[in-house]
């Protein structure tokens, strides 16, 4: 080859080529390739830029070769899912997801072929896990879905309007799927192959094009909480005692206790009538050390008690705290005095729940014999005789805690007979209304920051529904809001500021500083309160009647069985766990007892309040996790488009 040919562009060209496919080692670990950089291909020592590695076929394909030739990710990753389900199916171990229900060829071939439709099927459940596997098979068994679709759900086009949170109930969801629905009695067998905590209430035809996700136009949504939570905190806990001190701060004292001044009385009379008869009752010897342990939850003698659910179960924080703090001021021995006759003659009489706490007060030994003697371990002998000796010595652990637990049980049998104050009511219509239109929400939810667009939704309404109910002698509220779409926690967040607003005397305008950039700690409530009760679907509806001819998807026709579900599966549920764990008391009482600033933005001051350091000896020991590990949602169960739905 003469000289002159490599002046040449096409052989210049192709000697390249020749060069990178084929390089010459130059003895030190260089090769001859493009001018500016070094390449090494020797094994296990790749330098320089665009060195091959071990998962690269053509050392030769640079980026422009491989834009040329995308790889399509998506049909490889559906390639390698419907492989693996197969091989799942068709394996001797049996394993099959979660939905599928294969049958033989032989069942497949006999069965009668009969066509399937379209559908929106309306549900309701208060069930913690995922329910969809429970319906596929009801469905499968029923008839609704052949034996020949039932190996994967994808083939009948399975899809749900809405996912919640896990232990979120939902009075009313849909899913729209392909069923055979030709026999008039499908509802009916269908939900005699589900337990009595799932329900189909109906199904209605719809066009082939209908997905429940994606037709939805918003979503309605029901809490409920005791009328006790709107209480102001103790003005002897963290909570209570900064919110004075900083009024008096920001000279706004006097509008603080005009925002309070309509349960000014509570906690006195609480002292008075549930407290002091229960300190005057103990020995001398161990009134001073009860009462300190009962008013200083973070004290050294305080011991947690292991019958009390954390708020991790009730829905935000890890660190138990078993009663607000309701220290007046004045010593065990004062407030043990003159009381005997202080309580009402018939409150022992209106609570026989109350009177049997109060009988085994009394008398610990006659409770313990009621105990089966099998069930009775050592260590429970031991507390039970430490209980029956007459005089109990002050570091008698058993003895404090059991008259620790009794003053909670009074604490919140006086709770429980709060009524509300309509001014106060007034007050959480107000605040409710806060939320309406269009907001920010990257504060209501988790890894959401103030710039990114999806922070942004529309509420509709959020009220209070109807009047104040009275169950089991607490007394409750049925708030409502209507939304396009909610994010992860965005209710149970929003209904947790509605309270903390109103029982702090906050002004209502905080909620405004919320929507700004600023970052707040906003506590998520218990999500026990918490159910959907119904998809809207106000346009697919309009165009469904006028444009196909169908029934529109309405729930409303099915209100009375939907009611009797919700009142049966649901409310009672959500009653009988709050008396029995007290959730809602746990949760704000450990808010009230938080020796942290972050929750400071609740008092006069505002949000600067929340950036100051505490003094060392006002913080607490051991200090709570903060607010991004308390909103963690790994506890939760996945869902579509946030939280809620």
């Amino acid at each position: 080859m003469s000289p002159a040919s490599h002046n040449a562009p096409t052989e210049a060209s192709a000697n390249q080529r020749e060069e990178t496919s084929m390089p010459e080692d130059r003895g030190n670990g260089e090769t001859r390739g493009n001018r500016g950089y070094s390449r090494n291909y020797s094994k296990g020592n790749a330098k320089g830029r665009g060195a091959p590695s071990g998962r690269t076929r053509r050392p030769d394909m640079g980026r422009a070769e491989w834009s040329r030739n995308p790889v399509d990710k998506r049909a490889r990753n559906e390639a390698t899912q419907q492989a693996a389900r197969r091989r799942k199916i068709n394996s001797e171990e049996g394993h099959v997801p979660i939905y599928a229900l294969p049958f033989t060829k032989e069942e497949i071939e006999n069965e009668e072929k009969k066509p399937k439709r379209k559908v929106a099927v309306m549900i309701g459940n208060h069930r913690e896990k995922t329910i969809e596997g429970d319906l596929f098979g009801a469905f499968v068994a029923a008839g609704a879905i052949s034996k020949a679709n039932a190996d994967d759900p994808k083939k009948s086009s399975l899809m749900r309007c809405a996912r919640t949170d896990k232990g979120v109930h939902a009075a009313g969801n849909l899913i729209s799927l392909k069923l055979i629905i030709e026999d008039p009695d499908i509802v009916q067998k269908i939900n005699e192959k589900l337990s009595p905590q799932i329900r189909v209430f109906g199904i209605e035809r719809t066009n082939g094009a209908f997905n429940a996700y994606q037709f939805v136009d918003s979503r309605i949504y029901e809490y409920l909480i005791p009328t006790h939570v709107f209480l102001p905190p103790h003005p002897s806990s963290f909570l209570g005692k900064k919110l004075v001190e900083l009024a008096e701060e920001a000279d706004d004292l006097e509008g603080y206790r005009t925002r309070q001044r309509d349960e000014t009385t509570f906690w006195e009379a609480t002292e008075a009538q549930y407290i002091k008869p229960v300190l005057e009752q103990l020995d001398p010897s161990i009134r001073s050390t009860v009462f300190n342990a009962f008013y200083e939850p973070d004290a050294n003698h305080f011991h947690v008690d292991r019958s009390i659910n954390s708020l991790d179960q009730a829905g935000s924080a890890t660190q138990i705290f078993r009663h607000a703090k309701l220290d007046s001021g004045a010593g065990p021995d004062e407030l043990a005095t003159d009381s005997a006759n202080q309580r009402p003659s018939g409150s022992e009489a209106e609570d026989p729940d109350q009177q049997s706490i109060n009988a085994e007060a009394v008398d610990p030994a006659q409770h313990s014999a009621n105990v089966k003697e099998e069930d009775v371990t050592q260590e429970q002998r031991e507390t039970s005789d430490q209980l029956q000796d007459p005089s109990p010595k002050p570091t008698d652990q058993s003895s404090i805690d059991f008259a620790i637990k009794k003053l909670r049980a009074e604490c919140i049998a006086a709770k429980n007979g709060y009524r509300i104050n309509p001014d106060r009511l007034a007050r959480v219509r107000s605040t409710l209304s806060m939320f309406l239109g269009s907001q920010n929400y990257h504060n209501y939810t988790v890894n959401k920051d103030f710039r990114d667009p999806s922070a942004k939704r529309v509420i509709k309404s959020f009220v209070v529904h109807g009047q104040p109910l009275l169950i089991n002698g607490t007394e409750w509220l049925s708030l409502k809001v209507h939304g396009q779409s909610f994010m992860m926690h965005q209710i149970r967040k929003m209904v947790s500021m509605v309270a903390l607003i109103v029982r702090c005397g906050c002004h209502e305008g905080r909620i405004q500083d919320s929507y700004m950039k600023e970052k707040m700690s906003i506590p998520k409530a218990p999500g026990l309160g918490l159910l959907l009760e119904r998809p809207v679907f106000d346009t697919y509806n309009e165009k469904l009647v006028g444009q196909f001819g169908r029934e529109k998807i309405d729930f409303g026709k099915f209100e009375e069985v939907i009611e009797e579900f919700k009142q049966k599966e649901i409310y009672e549920r959500i009653f009988r766990e709050e008396e029995h764990d007290n959730q809602f008391h746990t949760f704000f009482s450990c808010i009230d007892n938080f020796k942290s600033p972050q929750f400071l933005y609740l008092s006069s001051v505002g949000p600067p309040a929340a950036r100051r350091p505490l003094p060392a000896a006002e913080t607490s020991k051991p200090q709570l996790v903060q607010s991004d590990a308390i909103d963690d949602p790994s506890s939760d169960e996945e869902v579509l488009d946030g939280e809620d739905g």
